[in-house]
């Protein structure tokens, strides 16, 4: 007789409470609350996932879902989907008056007794089989426990379960703390913050315009003071202490219910800490238990700023004040911090279980309390939780422990922190995406047969001297470029990318993982790539001397930089030579090398500075940003130095063809599909963002800032210039970057055309097109732009408006989480270069607050804040003009800073104590 084999584990492993083995069939709150759990290795294998749950957890959270069918794909964990509603011995119907929830349950259930009783028919039709594994039906549901066990089920809760584990003690701290927070909960527990509107009322509200939707920020300066932006509304709202921020986190999207214009006011110029109001405060306190919403101090502190209200300082720059009235969404995610060992019981023995304090990393995330078995192991830790839940009656969120990322300040245990963070992709490519590699791997190559088939449609370039211009030590080459000159006068200009949609096809595993991955993180010492490491540096690569495929754009330019013509057309080349900037520059400025690949390049850099100049006669804008590289000790990775960024006119010249072929690749597939071609789109920022940095450059230089188009800001920023100091401009243009808003991908039927422009390059359209082996963005247009020229037929899934604004939607957020790890990590080796060292560097005051001001050292691109505390002992005295933007410092140290003011500083190292993180400290010398 044939018998199929299990695809679960033959011989699955046991545990103290089931030695002979089982399989696990989890319902939709199991996974909702131990999904952590789930992802360990050193236990739950064998695991039934039902069709009906996954859906459930689907519907419950996205996030979760995508946890789950990751570990369905993973193979070594045997996660097996089981498509209960589709089979006829565990399909049941809805029955009349059950609950959508009930009938869900009553679907579990009837999976694990179908499953145990087929299991049991089949080892006795095998003889070979011994007793047959016990199928374990796991849920924290109550109710759906006792149905259970009155069916003659073997079901248990995730902390039974655990319990019997070889590792109990540090897997019971992962379970989810939300379900147990619902027990032995009365109605008498005093309610520290409001109720929040039912679901019904707020959409009412939203409406008829009484109340407005946003996504709450918490301001890095002050922990009490939030902002949400209204449409409705030219400046943010402003919500001020927790009983108005009513258990928002950083990033959710809220309703929120605009206060009387009395109660208006001007954002906070005082720094507030919540490590200096609530240091030592007492975890243990359970939740209603002489706890306030509001700490003694914390109310002195909001009293301070409410009598701004009525200020004559701050006439005219009041914004309006909000409260949150509800959550429409919870952004929660996995936090790093570390464990406030003041919170932590020294009178606790053994493993008896305590509460204590996780410290966010983020300071704009509050503390959260977590019950653990393993305080003592956990402090000096850098650990990973999740936040549970935030009841009326407790004044932090209750979370719980994922896991020990190692110790402080280890440079392992870092760099996962800022991943995690950020939120960044990181784990290894799994089998299924390796799988859809070429089998041939790096021996690969381009046919030397022109009719197969990776030939057809395209032109052979190869005989175009064709070059690459990358950073030093560049791998993942996504670009080259070509010019020589054309009978006419004119000069035939070609930039080729990596054809890398030719080796990632649609929908398959490799492609799923790069959409859901978004982007290449490039950190200081290690990049986190989008694809595997052998398309990325190797077959994709348009590395010099070796074929390559290409997706070539060509232009006919004349001598003044207008394009003639352009067409587009699949290739193949061979790139001559991959120079870093630096020796591209060297290679064009030296007169003694006349060679036609040399020419070459110097005719792209004559046409490049007249293509920028052509951009800033339209309102193109330069702005600006702290960059600096931080060089490593080629073994280790260890910190040796920190430079700034020299931009040479080579870095130049790559850009300007980078952004013609993006421009030009954005016109010709927004032609062919104008409801759905991915864009990239720069939205004008509103006029309020410059408002205080316009008072700022008035008050105290008599400069205008105008911003009313992308040239007239343009224009105000070349005239913001002090003779004295040529930093000036640089460090107004950081400035006003940090006014604009932020570049969006999105799908071209979900914007009219005058909403296509990007305010920044002062371009009517734009798309990502040339950095397809780090960006996926640039990976749907190279499809897009295939099927415009018709090389092949674009995917089904390309033609579909809300995919792609699923899409878009992603790659914003990996984007920017990019972005912000890459800042984070040369932050961090900043921190370590500077280690053990003191330096006195120039800086510039950039931010005055009432009681600090905020300074910028241009030689290690770095920020830091210098607080009244910080100056002197005891704490000096500071008079703030708002008016005037001076802080006027008295007492046991006399200092008079003003905005924009240059200042030297003494630069050290300290292990930040609410952070845990080692950040640089400055010392003001001179002010």
């Amino acid at each position: 007789m044939l018998v199929i084999p299990f695809i679960l584990s033959k011989k699955p492993a046991g545990t103290r409470g089931f030695p002979a083995g089982h399989y696990l069939v989890p319902d939709t709150n199991a996974f909702l609350n131990g999904i952590d759990l789930f992802e360990q290795k050193s236990g739950f294998y064998d695991v039934i996932v039902l069709q009906t749950v996954l859906e459930e957890v689907r519907n419950r959270s996205l996030p979760m879902y995508s946890r789950l069918v990751a570990l369905t794909r993973s193979g070594d964990k045997h996660f097996y989907v089981f498509f209960n509603d589709f089979r006829l011995e565990t399909y049941i119907v809805r029955e009349p008056g059950e609950t959508i929830n009930d009938r869900n349950d009553r679907a579990v259930r009837r999976a694990v007794s179908w499953y145990g009783e087929h299991l049991q028919q089949a080892f006795k039709t095998n003889k070979k089989l011994k007793d047959a594994p016990t199928i374990i039906m796991l849920s924290d549901d109550r109710e759906n426990l006792r149905k259970a066990k009155a069916e003659n089920l073997t079901a248990c809760t995730l902390a039974d379960y655990v319990s019997g584990l070889d590792d109990a003690d540090r897997l019971l701290d992962m379970i989810s703390m939300f379900h147990k927070g619902q027990e032995g909960k009365g109605s008498v527990a005093e309610r520290l913050y409001p109720d929040y509107f039912t679901m019904s009322k707020m959409m009412t509200g939203i409406k008829s315009g009484t109340l407005h939707q946003g996504i709450f920020n918490v301001s890095p300066y002050n922990y009490l003071e939030g902002s949400v932006h209204a449409p409705a509304f030219d400046k943010s709202l402003l919500l001020l202490g927790r009983e108005n921020s009513n258990r928002a986190v950083s990033g959710d999207v809220v309703v929120v219910e605009v206060l009387p214009q009395s109660e208006w006011k001007a954002p906070s110029t005082k720094i507030i800490e919540e490590e200096s109001l609530n240091k030592d405060g007492n975890a243990e306190i359970e939740d209603g238990d002489d706890e306030a919403v509001v700490t003694e101090l914390e109310r002195r502190a909001l009293q301070e700023e409410v009598k701004k209200i009525r200020d004559k300082s701050t006439e005219g720059r009041s914004q309006p004040t909000a409260r949150v009235v509800g959550i429409i969404k919870r952004n929660w995610r996995q936090y790093v911090g570390h464990v406030d060992n003041s919170s932590t019981s020294a009178a606790s023995q053994g493993r008896k279980q305590q509460t204590v304090f996780l410290i966010p990393m983020d300071k704009r995330i509050p503390k959260i309390r977590l019950r653990t078995r393993q305080a003592e192991e956990l402090l000096g830790k850098r650990v990973l939780v999740t936040i549970d839940e935030w009841n009326q009656d407790s004044r932090y969120p209750m979370g719980h422990f994922v896991r020990s990322l190692g110790d402080l300040e280890s440079k392992g245990a870092e760099t996962e922190a800022l991943l995690l963070e950020y939120d960044v992709q990181y784990r290894p490519f799994p089998k299924a995406v390796l799988d859809c590699l070429p089998r041939e791997g790096h021996d690969w190559k381009v046919p030397t047969n022109l009719d197969v088939s990776g030939w057809r449609g395209r032109k052979d370039l190869r005989d175009l001297l064709v070059c690459s211009i990358d950073p030093v030590g560049c791998q993942d080459i996504d670009d080259a470029l070509h010019a020589r000159p054309l009978p006419n006068g004119n000069f035939e200009v070609g930039v080729h990318i990596a054809d890398v949609s030719h080796f990632v096809k649609p929908n398959n595993a490799m492609d799923s993982e790069a959409s859901v991955r978004g982007t290449t993180v490039y950190l200081v010492d290690k990049r986190i790539d989008m694809l595997p490491v052998l398309l990325g540096t190797d077959l994709c690569s348009l590395k010099p001397y070796v074929e390559r495929y290409a997706f070539s754009t060509v232009w006919e330019i004349t001598k003044n930089a207008e394009v003639v013509s352009s067409f587009f057309t699949k290739s193949v080349i061979r790139s001559r030579e991959a120079f870093s900037y630096e020796q591209a520059q060297l290679r064009i400025d030296d007169k003694s090398q006349n060679d036609d690949l040399t020419q070459g390049m110097r005719t792209l850099l004559m046409l490049s500075k007249k293509l920028r100049q052509k951009r800033m006669d339209a309102g193109a804008l330069n702005l600006a940003s702290p960059e600096v590289r931080v060089e490593t000790e080629s073994e280790t990775s260890d910190p040796v130095d920190v430079k700034t960024k020299q931009l040479l006119d080579t870095n130049s010249l790559v850009e300007e063809f980078m952004l013609l072929a993006n421009i030009s690749v954005a016109g010709k597939i927004y032609e062919s599909f104008p409801q759905t071609a991915l864009l990239r789109r720069h939205a004008p920022p509103p006029r309020s963002n410059f408002e205080e940095l316009a008072n700022q450059l008035k008050v105290k230089r008599g400069l205008s800032l105008r911003a009313e188009t992308s040239k007239a800001l343009a224009e105000s920023l070349d005239a913001c210039t002090d003779p004295k100091e040529p930093f000036f401009n640089t460090l107004v243009r950081i400035m006003v970057t940090r006014c604009m808003m932020s570049a969006e991908y999105f799908c071209s039927g979900t914007q009219s055309y005058l909403d296509f422009r990007h305010y920044g390059l002062a371009s009517e359209i734009y798309t990502h097109f040339t950095s397809p082996i780090r960006r996926y963005a640039d990976l749907v247009a190279h499809r897009q732009l295939a099927a415009a020229i018709e090389y092949e037929q674009l995917d089904l899934s390309l033609h579909s408006k809300p995919k792609l604004e699923e899409v878009c939607k992603n790659i914003n957020v990996r984007h920017r989480n990019a972005q912000m790890a890459g800042r984070a990590s040369i932050e961090y080796y900043v921190g370590q270069a500077l280690k053990g060292r003191v330096v006195d560097e120039e800086g510039f005051a950039m931010k005055i607050f009432s009681n600090g001001f905020v300074i910028f050292v241009p030689r290690f691109g770095i920020e830091g804040l210098i607080r009244l505390r910080d100056l002197g002992n005891p704490e000096p005295v500071g008079v703030f003009d708002a008016e005037e933007y001076v802080l006027t410092v008295s007492g046991s140290v006399q200092a008079k800073v003003e905005l924009f003011q240059k200042v030297v500083v003494r630069i050290s190292d300290v292990k930040e104590e609410s952070t845990g993180k080692r950040k640089i400290k400055l010392e003001l010398l001179n002010g």
